[in-house]
């Protein structure tokens, strides 16, 4: 017999939107399990979005092995992350939000964190935390602070402050009261991918700006050998173009004008970086940089769609 906590209880809800992760998912799970936080208190929602894995079974198996932890899975039949997100939005159950990725290991402590810190301070609309890659293989060698996005790598120091400019909540750990990403309008649909956030981030702060960086809301980020391979690092390159294309472009045409001339010129000066990176010893690292601007350039001027 399943046990849920009541509605009432319930000061968390822990939205996990996945697709084809099942090699993760487990231990995601197993994450939230082991909080410090009562599993009163909080609660578990998997948006499987259209998973054609093993993923739904998987987690109906945990389901079934931990019942006095309230997770369910609900499926979420339109593609795309940003849909995903959404739905979790209308399933949850508490005025809190926390995003957390299918291949994340939440931190013990992080659910009674976000919660002690929200219930102190009323005024603050959202939180995001450091993200630590946790890598099946090595670190990759191309890997420097101009590409830690390309792993989720996220460490924005040791202090608290107020989250601006390119230093907003990454998807892997981020929160946000309910009310506010409702009234925001949510999750932009016609963004596939990471740029989702950065899209949220902005929505909220048009309502808010009082959104916060703690660096002791921590949360792993399972990297396997295929996401460092080149043939994702192009793939993720592209997908972050063409999405940011989507997100300038509402804005209208001369922000995306704006946002093209802001593009090339980031991939000239990644040219001199890379030079630099080379006098250094660290070739590899500099060709990179300069392989993402491009990549991301190319798909910033709709060079290939990519779907989710």
């Amino acid at each position: 017999m399943l046990i849920f906590a009541s509605m009432k209880d319930i000061q968390l809800s822990v939205v996990i939107c996945t697709y084809n992760r099942c090699k993760w998912i487990r231990k995601a799970l197993e994450s939230c399990k082991n909080q410090t936080l009562a599993y009163d208190n909080y609660e578990v929602i998997v948006v499987n979005n259209n998973c054609s894995d093993s993923t739904e079974s998987i987690v109906n198996d945990f389901i079934s092995n931990n019942p006095n932890c309230s997770i369910r899975q609900v499926q979420e039949f339109k593609q795309g992350l940003s849909y995903a997100r959404n739905r979790g939005i209308s399933e949850s159950n508490s005025e809190l939000i926390l995003y957390m990725d299918d291949d994340g290991v939440a931190n013990k402590d992080l659910f009674e964190k976000v919660v002690n810190y929200m219930n102190r301070n009323l005024l603050v609309v959202g939180l995001g935390g450091k993200v630590v890659p946790i890598y099946e293989g090595k670190e990759p060698k191309w890997l420097n602070k101009y590409l830690i996005m390309m792993v989720t790598a996220i460490d924005y120091g040791d202090k608290e402050m107020q989250c601006k400019g390119k230093k907003y909540p990454p998807g892997c750990n981020m929160t946000y009261r309910k009310d506010v990403l409702v009234k925001s309008g949510g999750f932009n649909e016609e963004l596939k991918w990471r740029v989702d956030d950065k899209y949220i981030f902005h929505a909220v702060q048009k309502i808010s700006k009082k959104i916060m960086y703690l660096p002791n809301l921590v949360v792993g980020h399972n990297i396997d050998s295929k996401r460092t391979s080149d043939e994702n690092f192009d793939n993720l390159s592209l997908k972050l173009g063409h999405d940011e294309r989507r997100r300038v472009k509402s804005k209208g045409q001369l922000f995306f004008l704006i946002k093209i001339i802001e593009y090339f010129c980031k991939w000239l000066f990644s040219i001199g970086l890379g030079i630099g990176f080379g006098f250094v010893g660290r070739w590899i690292a500099g060709k990179y940089i300069i392989r993402f601007r491009w990549q991301s350039l190319l798909g910033l001027l709709d060079y290939k769609l990519y779907s989710y």
